[in-house]
């Protein structure tokens, strides 16, 4: 395992790999050893090599700088369980700047009745930005919920759509 943790325009951000791909990303931090500190156990294991995670530590700088990007990174997802991997995969289909409910994501995966357990495997979701649960709002428009809060969820819907919010 490896990570990196790098400044972006609104903190530090912490990236945990494997040789499969990403493990765990953080949202912005107000130091670099909370961003750290935020990858949870197994990047005390892990070795430093920013140089491995560079198109993904791009990709976040541009992200945060508010600048459109794409993340075609490799997840690994050896530890979630088949019914998040197809709800964090659906995530993934939300474009840039725009929204979509939790009864659209459980329509994806093909369990239309599942929005409460959409909920809970985005709440689980480790790849924060990369599968961007952020874009994943209560059908009557409300924000929901939001694992780093709700405040960061709406300061994420308004970086990515300035009008939106």
């Amino acid at each position: 395992m490896y990570y990196a943790v790098f400044k972006t325009a609104r903190g530090w951000v912490g990236i945990l790999a494997s040789a499969k791909g990403l493990l765990s990303v953080t949202l912005p931090q107000s130091t670099q050893q909370r961003a750290f500190d935020s990858l949870g156990q197994q990047a005390k294991q892990a070795e430093p090599s920013p140089e491995k995670l560079k198109p993904s530590i791009d990709s976040l700088q541009t992200y945060y700088s508010g600048k459109k990007t794409s993340f075609p990174d490799k997840l690994d997802f050896s530890f979630a369980t088949p019914f998040q991997k197809r709800v964090w995969e659906a995530a993934r289909l939300i474009p840039y700047g725009e929204t979509r409910s939790y009864g659209w994501v459980a329509g994806q995966i093909g369990q239309p009745q599942a929005s409460r357990a959409v909920g809970q495997a985005l709440g689980r979701n480790p790849f924060l930005i990369i599968v961007p649960c952020h874009r994943v709002i209560a059908s009557d428009g409300s924000l929901g919920g939001f694992g780093g809060n709700l405040e960061a969820k709406r300061a994420l819907l308004e970086l990515e759509n300035p009008h939106s919010c």
